[in-house]
């Protein structure tokens, strides 16, 4: 079998927010096609415009390759060796950042035709399976709420609500400091307590609570301030508290909080993660399968940080592509006790409500494994068309 060509879809939701810091909103899809008629589907996180320049654009020399010309023509029943010489091959140009994202697509597009190839679900190829069910956690982010009381609500019964529907975890995205602050707010520190306090009291001490702050803190000191304040509230991580370049900073913090610190969402390969484990100290690891590089490096990682006794929980903040894949994943790998997940009925993008259909089904908090051949991914080429239309108007 023979890569034959790549089919990049840039997607806009139609009603997209541009200040409303969510990369939901738009999407880059590509379609790997074969010329045994068999397609994969891949997806990242990354500005949809951004990574169909990387995929698209040709290579001027040896090391600084085309991905799509150096592509074709490959087996695709090999990811881990085509991954390895798009990753040499584009190192000038990429070797992290938005080139290894742009990868990461076609990393997992490639996995799904090897699962589509041997007629199993794609993680039957990635190992032997570590779970029969696995949880996945609501990610909350209020698509309501300009004021503090209503944003401070709109927490508390999305929490309500997501344990109502079975869910048995949580993430609250209190995004109230910082660069990802939510329409505008800027509140002082102390008021994140009553945010966790409520929640705690309205799910009551079974349900599990994580909490994203989405690098609010400039300072070890200010960070530990807030989080020693939730110690009472059995909060089971801390996202992402400091800049990701603070390496040194994430090591103290890890070393002194009382409530586990986790990060990862943003990084590209395995040696990025490395720094983050064993220079940054944190106890959870957060690779988005798509930035990360694909299911091959997720993999990667995901060995890493069990070789360091280190949890692993994924970032998953695109459409069902990534939750399918990170299923995948998440089926094979012991030490990942949740992974993201964006309830569709909450989500304020039409691109992660409409995008996949026949989504895997939540059934007392849990999803079983996937079942058909691949990534088990079917789009609904109708809302596709729409999508691609909305990008089309906004950048022709």
């Amino acid at each position: 079998m023979r890569i034959t060509g790549v089919t990049c879809h840039v997607l806009l939701d139609p009603e997209y927010e541009r200040g409303a810091t969510s990369s939901n909103q738009d999407d880059i899809v590509v379609e790997v096609h074969t010329d045994e008629g068999i397609t994969g589907v891949g997806e990242t996180d990354l500005n949809a415009w951004v990574a169909r320049a990387c995929i698209e654009a040709p290579g001027m020399h040896t090391m600084d390759l085309g991905l799509v010309q150096t592509l074709v023509g490959m087996d695709p029943l090999d990811p881990v060796a085509v991954w390895d010489r798009l990753y040499v091959g584009t190192a000038m140009t990429g070797r992290r950042g938005a080139a290894v994202h742009a990868l990461g697509a076609l990393d997992m597009a490639l996995w799904d035709i090897c699962g589509k190839a041997a007629g199993v679900p794609t993680w039957q190829l990635l190992g032997e399976p570590a779970h029969d069910s696995f949880a996945p956690y609501a990610s909350l982010l209020p698509n309501r709420g300009d004021s503090w009381d209503d944003f401070s609500q709109a927490l508390v019964d999305q929490s309500v609500w997501a344990k109502q529907l079975g869910f048995r975890a949580a993430k609250l995205e209190i995004l109230v400091a910082g660069p990802y602050a939510h329409a505008g707010l800027d509140q002082p520190d102390d008021q994140m307590v009553e945010i966790v306090a409520g929640v705690r009291k309205a799910v009551g001490p079974d349900f599990t609570i994580m909490v994203d702050v989405a690098y609010a803190w400039d300072s070890v000191e200010r960070a530990l301030r807030v989080i020693e304040s939730w110690a009472d509230y059995d909060v089971f991580f801390v996202e992402t508290p400091l800049w990701a370049d603070d390496l040194e900073g994430y090591a103290e913090l890890a070393r002194r909080s009382p409530i586990k610190i986790a990060a990862g969402e943003w990084l590209a390969t395995r040696y990025e993660f490395l720094d983050l484990m064993d220079r940054g100290l944190v106890h959870v690891a957060q690779p988005d399968v798509g930035r990360v590089g694909g299911l091959t490096e997720a993999r990667r990682v995901c060995d890493l940080a069990g070789q360091r006794g280190r949890l692993i929980v994924p970032h998953g903040w695109k459409t069902g592509i990534t939750i399918a894949a990170t299923a995948h994943l998440a089926v094979v790998t012991p030490h990942m006790p949740f992974f993201e997940f964006v309830p569709q009925s909450v989500a304020e993008s039409a691109l992660r409500r409409e995008l996949v259909l026949d989504e895997l089904e939540l059934v007392d908090g849990l999803l079983g494994l996937p079942q058909k051949p691949g990534l088990g991914v079917e789009l609904n080429r109708a809302a596709l068309e729409r999508f691609e239309e909305a990008a089309r108007k906004r950048q022709p």
